[in-house]
């Protein structure tokens, strides 16, 4: 903690990205749940390869059955949402792999998945990846960092406290 001007301030929280790939605004995913922000602000990933790792400390909360979605509370609180592509529940887990479990406590950085991308894509399905914070009302607000070329890991998210 900094005292600033009399007043404290905590640091931002960071977001890493859960893959490397080419990071874009949610405005510009097409499906309007996400670019609307429905289900909480956040931010996008075109991924290049079909690892996926968690962006924060936390534990998962959610591994849909589907393995297309993951939900992780870190240890700070936040909700985070990683949703591998558009519509891929319909693919009922076909080409998802999960290296991870609900209830599981994980480490940024950990594999939580792998996506077979060139099958998702060749089935018809965006393989582009919003990570939503789902709680970000709780928050002063939640901005992107970062836009273009990351590496997983990298910070894609702040959240103002």
């Amino acid at each position: 903690m900094g005292f600033l001007g009399g007043v404290f301030k905590k640091k931002d929280l960071e977001i890493g990205s859960p893959c490397s790939g080419v990071c874009v605004s949610i405005k510009d995913v097409s499906d309007p749940t996400f670019s609307e922000e429905i289900l909480g602000k956040g931010i996008a990933v075109r991924p290049e390869d079909g690892k996926f790792y968690a962006p924060v400390n936390g534990t998962i909360n959610t591994l849909f059955p589907t393995k297309h979605a993951i939900g992780i509370t870190s240890t700070e609180g936040v909700e985070v949402l990683i949703h591998v592509g558009l519509d891929t529940v319909n693919l009922k887990g076909e080409h998802f792999t999960t290296h991870t479990e609900a209830g599981a406590t994980v480490s940024k950085g950990d594999l939580l998945l792998e996506a077979d991308l060139d099958a998702i894509a060749a089935a018809g399905y965006d393989t582009i990846t919003p990570l939503l914070i789902c709680n970000s009302g709780n928050y002063a607000d939640v901005v992107p960092s970062v836009e273009g070329k990351v590496s997983q890991g990298d910070c894609i998210l702040r959240i103002k406290i």
